[in-house]
């Protein structure tokens, strides 16, 4: 509890330093309230992934995009100078302080950029959720997209979970609409690091005290679910997640709706 408090006051002087000294990005959130995205750096994963938004899922301007699992707008601050109308983005996420920060602050943007609170349960990050993400219906219309944003969001969810999502992205793109989206794949090639304990036969958990805390899929698992659900794949790169050499940390996957 000390330790906790001590790196609260250093994350809030640090971020009182950034507004004195006007070193502030207006969409990059405090210290204190990004934390819950990872270790990685804020804004330098948000550049790195806009360079695969665009080179890897064809990102253009006048795209409508949906980010599943938009946390406190890691992926949306990027995608702010890109879009314009009648481009879009529409993000929903389960941690509500993440989602009510965006509101605040994506207020003035050329295309609009609009929030959603979804309250599901997730062990990791929402384990008071009231809905259940195996059966939750994603609030948009059917074909509304042209490309659908997941990262980091199936490495944080259980099979009949991801199963379901997959089948809810396909119900909201557009006819070739994309999908973009990180996974932990596993493979004979590249096995799951010790750490992870076996869930059934085609999943592996990095914590099963906190099961959505990092999931791991078999690949073909993946692939069947989304070419059974009228993905197809365009792009797998590796990650250097498993220890061995990849384009990013994740597994990269991006298909289109067929």
């Amino acid at each position: 509890m000390i330790n906790r408090a001590a790196r609260s006051l250093r994350l809030r002087a640090a971020d009182m330093s950034d507004v004195a000294l006007r070193r502030r990005d207006p969409l990059i959130p405090p210290r204190r309230l990004a934390g819950y995205v990872g270790d990685s750096d804020f804004a330098a994963t948000g550049d790195e992934f806009l360079g695969y938004f665009r080179e890897l899922a064809g990102l253009r301007a006048q795209d409508r995009v949906l980010e599943i699992g938009c946390g406190i707008g890691r992926m949306a601050r990027v995608l702010v100078p890109v879009l314009h109308p009648p481009g879009s983005y529409d993000g929903f996420d389960v941690v509500d302080s993440g989602i009510a920060w965006c509101q605040e602050h994506y207020r003035v943007t050329a295309a609009p950029f609009r929030f959603v609170h979804a309250d599901l349960r997730n062990s990791a990050y929402n384990p008071g959720g009231a809905l259940d993400p195996g059966s939750y219906r994603f609030p948009y219309d059917d074909g509304a997209f042209d490309l659908v944003i997941a990262t980091s969001l199936f490495t944080h969810l259980l099979p009949d979970a991801a199963a379901h999502y997959v089948s809810e992205v396909v119900r909201v793109l557009a006819p070739s609409g994309r999908l973009f989206a990180t996974w932990l794949l596993l493979s004979a090639a590249r096995p799951a690091p010790a750490a992870f304990v076996e869930l059934d036969a085609h999943t592996r958990l990095g914590d099963p005290d906190v099961p959505e805390s990092a999931v791991a899929y078999d690949e073909g698992w993946v692939t069947e679910r989304l070419a059974g659900r009228g993905l197809s794949l365009d792009v797998l790169a590796h990650g250097t997640w498993s220890g061995l050499e990849g384009r990013s940390f994740q597994d990269i996957v991006v298909a289109h709706r067929e």
